[in-house]
């Protein structure tokens, strides 16, 4: 149960520097400077009900009057130490980017958000993906499909409001790193990041075209052995796989589709291929069992 304390004042006014604050948190350079990254909406905050702290962490929530009277027991059930300030839904709006937001939004220090696991033995790689809303998508499904770890090579800021707002809460249960931010400087970290994945005995895997040409064995998704430990690696929404990062690659898999489009959405490609682990493993364990 947390502890609450809730200031008195009422921020009224678009010019106060709470409301300048969370406008700063739309970028990173806010983020970093400020030590936090910005939760926007009542979702957000209830996913931090699950959140176990190693340490005692204070953090801020800013909600209008009418939120606060609405989701007083959703307060007192954040963990943690929890400093609550009223401001109004006019100059509330004016701090978030939300178009309509619902009234709340949280200031959670950067150093609450998850830290990778050793050794993991499912991981999700994403190639220069540009779009936000792609990004959360992809850390949606991540966490839907039980991947441990997400590596990003450049790219959108996995912290931006829209990735954190589309990722649906996964963005604070899922380690991501992100290695750039320059797109040249992402790639080859994540290239060494992969040979020694491929070293440690995981498999890497590249999502090919079904006519790619790769000296890789590329074949469909769903004959692929995915029991085994795996680094799944899409490519950049228009430019596909960087040549690099196709080298680092043990195995090559394809999602077969229609001719009549060119291609599937990064984000949509992803649910079939993440998911078909778990599919792959929960009938190995069937077969064990029978």
């Amino acid at each position: 149960m947390s502890l609450a304390d809730q200031s008195d004042e009422l921020i009224t006014s678009r010019r106060n520097p709470l409301v300048r604050r969370l406008r700063s948190l739309s970028s990173r350079a806010g983020r970093d400077e400020h030590g936090v990254v910005l939760l926007e909406g009542t979702h957000q905050l209830q996913e931090l009900q699950h959140r176990v702290w190693q340490e005692s962490v204070a953090f801020d929530v800013v909600a209008t009057p009418a939120w606060l009277q609405a989701h007083a027991g959703l307060i007192r059930s954040l963990p943690g130490s929890v400093r609550v300030q009223r401001m109004s839904a006019e100059a509330l709006q004016a701090g978030l980017t939300t178009v309509q937001p619902d009234g709340v939004a949280c200031l959670l220090p950067l150093s609450c958000l998850p830290t990778a696991v050793p050794a993991p033995d499912f991981v999700l790689a994403l190639d220069r993906i540009q779009d936000p809303g792609n990004l959360g998508t992809l850390l949606r499904t991540a966490r839907a499909a039980d991947i441990q770890q997400v590596w990003c090579a450049s790219g959108a800021d996995p912290l931006a409001p829209k990735v954190v707002r589309s990722s649906a809460g996964a963005i604070l249960n899922l380690p991501v790193e992100r290695f750039g931010p320059d797109p040249a400087e992402g790639v080859v970290q994540l290239a060494e990041r992969l040979r020694q994945a491929r070293e440690a005995g995981l498999q890497i895997v590249a999502t090919l075209v079904p006519d790619a040409a790769a000296d890789l064995s590329i074949q469909p998704y769903w004959e692929l052995d995915w029991t085994l430990p795996t680094v799944l690696l899409l490519g950049n929404e228009g430019a596909g796989l960087d040549p690099l990062l196709q080298a680092c690659c043990s195995h090559g898999v394809t999602l077969p589709h229609s001719s009549a489009v060119e291609s599937l959405n990064v984000a949509a490609a992803a649910v079939p291929l993440l998911l078909e682990r778990r599919r792959a493993r929960m009938t190995s364990s069937t077969q064990k069992i029978g």
